[in-house]
């Protein structure tokens, strides 16, 4: 195992994975104070961090930090597993919240994990009771690969036995570590010599429930009016990108309605320990009035407990444990007469209060840093003994995970080139927008139902995915007729329309991709729009006649109903589109031709998956038998002498008896084909399903007739079609969007595969039934 120094631990090299100052959060800060605690503790062991940081974000780390993740590249990840492994790193302490890593619930981390060949330990910051399937997934990946688990409260611990069935033997208790306390008042220093201070601090955002304190303060005032409230922290960074100061502002009016704003003192900051340790000494009671029951952890709670302060908070899970014993004073949710009275009888009762910063205080010294650096420390040293344990008995090691096929990153650049201040271009001369042939409906429903896919992977930046969803929604909202609840669809470049309602092909893509901002989107301002037009369009549908659109329909609606799953009407259009399909079927299929037309012609694959989608939300076994039959006949009609993926061409088609047409081939072909074959294993589960997919998607990469890329890396874009003789070198919209939604497909089916799939258990989890991984609203569903 490697030589003992003279502090006892074998241990020659830490990598820190998480965030690290100066980035500004929680974890952040967390991640340096315990990489600095150990160094001081233990002299001989070096401390090297692995930091996350947000799209585009740059930060001037010290040189501790050797290495950074982009946490919305994958790639990235993989790379970091890579330095990880070469660098002769003794033991990862992974630094977990599912927000700082990218993917759904943070799934990306687990492509990094899986592929280290050291011990992982996990610090859990947040541990949900009630996780939904996607957290569930991730979290027991998480579990599958760490040697060792921390947590900071055994009610964290709890939950992680009785919510993931992990043995107890593996989990360490930690506190959260605290700064050392200060030996003297400094309410002088801080301008408030002689008054009450109440302080709440921490990153700023609407869950934390500072507006209940600020309504307490008029009461307070009333029995102390030498009384300030403090609220030190700047707005947190995400919410700050999402919604500005909205929430600071929305405070600093209340505290002037109530005629309380000369009494509530804002520091819009992000404070450094020394400051921060000056605010605590000033403080006479620190609140939590945070509003998340599920809270598992709290470093501002920890800090003012450990520091010897006297708290009053709402009874969140960390508090409840924190604040037992009479170390602290819980009131209800959001009862600002509660916190009022508990703040008065307080400052009423010295007395009361020096008893609760004593106990407070005592409690606390096991939570300083240096006692928590060297519980860490005995957590790596075991978690070290146990993995190489395991690797001399050949018991279930874990060994680097076998890489799937790598994917082009995602590149918006020909979308952006193609996309003006009214919408999406139709087409393009090589990548030059052509002007002349103006918009579409269907074009710029693909591209929003693109960006909505690209929005819920949390691969690109926010602002640049909110700035296109938002231009293509209203070229959408734009087209909708209300007088006659149709799409239209051609738009000039001069912005008229010059035709009436578009086809029912239109109208059905444009209700899927509004269908889909319903289900996926988190947007309120977009979700809002959609579902507006979601149900403006939705009885236009029983007049289509397209099979096509009927399938584009029942796409949007089993979008919509990842949302709002019981609206009986919707559910009910629902059944009645696929009977219609299933009447197709039965009056055109046979032995031979298990097919709802007497000819395949154009995204021929969108049938039956539209139709698989809806019978795995409707519980019809007749109906999934159907398309995964003819689905799969159709894969069969699609594989070329060769092997490779050869959608039938588009100059003639395919007509039940006659000769088939081999050119031109399409994008769209290969995209629905992508789309049809990951939600058929997603539902059934069989693997088979995802090579079939990957097949079809290589189409772009150059497995095709020609043996030439259809996708162009050079631009971002895509080639218009394969033809006999040569390719199609124009690159429109329908083409790069039909190209980069697969992508975003074949990119979300691997991270959720990753995760699902996880090695041999270091950690015993429960096991996670395939029933969680086959919903309709798992990540990875390719209704697209």
């Amino acid at each position: 195992m490697g030589e003992t120094h003279a502090t006892g631990s074998s241990i020659r090299t830490i990598a820190m994975l998480g965030n690290h100052l100066p980035r500004q959060c929680g974890i952040a800060t967390f991640t340096t104070d315990l990489s600095d605690a150990i160094a001081r503790e233990v002299p001989d062991v070096e401390c090297i961090v692995v930091a996350m940081n947000d799209v585009g974000a740059e930060h001037a780390y010290p040189p501790r930090v050797r290495f950074e993740v982009p946490e919305g590249v994958v790639e990235a990840y993989r790379r970091a597993a890579d330095f990880l492994n070469v660098n002769a790193v003794d033991v990862v302490s992974v630094q977990h919240e599912y927000g700082i890593f990218g993917g759904r619930a943070g799934a990306h981390v687990l492509e990094l994990l899986r592929n280290l060949h050291m011990p992982i330990v996990t610090t859990l910051h947040t541990i949900l009771a009630m996780p939904d399937p996607v957290q569930r997934a991730v979290m027991d990946g998480l579990i599958s690969v760490s040697s060792r688990l921390v947590v900071m409260s055994s009610d964290g611990a709890a939950l992680l036995r009785d919510v993931h069935g992990v043995d107890p033997a593996s989990v360490d208790v930690i506190p959260h570590g605290i700064p050392v306390a200060p030996d003297r008042s400094s309410k002088d220093k801080l301008g408030v010599e002689g008054r009450s201070v109440i302080l709440t601090f921490g990153l700023l955002a609407p869950d934390k429930g500072v507006e209940h304190v600020i309504d307490a303060m008029p009461a307070i005032l009333a029995k102390h009016p030498n009384t300030v409230y403090i609220v030190l922290g700047a707005t947190h960074p995400h919410v700050k990108q999402r919604h500005g100061e909205s929430y600071r502002l929305m405070l600093q009016s209340r505290a002037e309605r109530l005629g309380v704003a000369a009494n509530v003192i804002f520091h819009n900051r992000f404070v450094s320990h020394e400051e921060l340790v000056e605010f605590l000494g000033a403080a006479d009671i620190y609140v939590t009035p945070y509003l998340k029951e599920e809270q598992s952890t709290s470093g501002t709670l920890a800090y003012a407990v450990g520091c010897g302060k006297a708290v009053i908070s709402t009874p969140y899970r960390y508090a409840r444990e924190l604040l037992a014993d009479g170390r602290g004073v819980l009131v209800p949710w959001r009862d600002a007469g509660a916190i009022g009275r508990e703040v008065i009888g307080l400052l009423d009762d010295p007395a009361r209060r020096v008893a609760l910063q004593q106990r407070a205080a005592a409690f606390g010294r096991s939570m300083a840093w240096p006692v928590v650096a060297r519980r860490y420390v005995e957590s790596f040293e075991q978690a070290r003994v146990t993995h190489e344990q395991r690797r001399r008995t050949g018991a279930a090691s874990r060994l680097p995970s076998k890489r799937r096929p790598e994917l082009p990153e995602i590149d918006l650049a020909h979308v952006r080139l193609m996309t003006d201040d009214t919408g999406m271009l139709q087409h393009a001369t090589y990548d030059i927008p052509r002007y002349s042939d103006g918009y579409c409906i269907d074009d710029n429903a693909r591209a929003l139902l693109l960006m909505t896919h690209i929005e819920e992977a949390g691969t690109e930046a926010r602002e640049v995915v909110r700035a296109l969803a938002t231009r293509y929604l209203a070229f959408v909202n734009h087209g909708f007729d209300e007088t006659t609840g149709r799409f239209q669809n051609f738009l000039t470049y001069a912005r008229s329309w010059h035709e009436g309602p578009g086809s029912d092909d239109s109208h059905g893509r444009a209700l899927w991709s509004v269908g889909a901002v319903v289900g996926r989107s988190a947007d309120p301002g977009r979700r809002g729009v959609a579902a507006r037009l979601f149900h403006g369009a939705l009885p236009a549908t029983k007049t289509l006649t397209s099979p096509r659109a009927w399938a584009y329909s029942l796409l949007g609606i089993d979008e919509y109903l990842r949302a709002f799953e019981g609206d009986s009407n919707v559910e009910a259009v629902r059944a009645e589109l696929a009977a219609e399909l299933m009447e197709c079927f039965r009056r055109s299929a046979s032995a031979a031709w298990p097919w709802f037309e007497d000819r395949l012609t154009y995204c021929n694959a969108r049938i039956p998956q539209a139709l698989l989608v809806s019978a795995a939300r409707m519980g019809d076994a007749e109906m999934a038998e159907v398309a995964e039959r003819s689905l799969a006949w159709l894969v069969n009609e699609h594989v070329a002498a060769d092997g490779t993926f050869a959608p039938v061409g588009s100059n003639g088609f395919y007509v039940r008896g006659e000769a088939r047409a081999s050119f031109d081939q399409q994008p769209v072909e290969a995209c629905a084909m992508v789309s049809a074959c990951l939600d058929a294993h997603r539902v059934t589960g069989r693997a088979e399903w995802l090579e079939h997919a990957r097949r079809a998607f290589q189409w772009f990469l150059g497995q095709n007739a020609q043996q030439a890329q259809v996708y162009d890396a050079r631009t971002g874009g895509c080639r218009d079609g394969v033809h006999a003789d040569r390719m199609n070198e124009n690159q429109g919209a329908e083409s790069t969007l039909s190209f980069l939604i697969a992508l975003a497909e074949m990119r979300a089916a691997d991270r959720l595969i990753a995760r699902l799939v996880p090695d041999a258990p270091a950690v015993k989890p429960r096991v996670l039934g395939a029933v969680a991984a086959l919903q309709p609203d798992a990540e990875g569903s390719a209704a697209t």
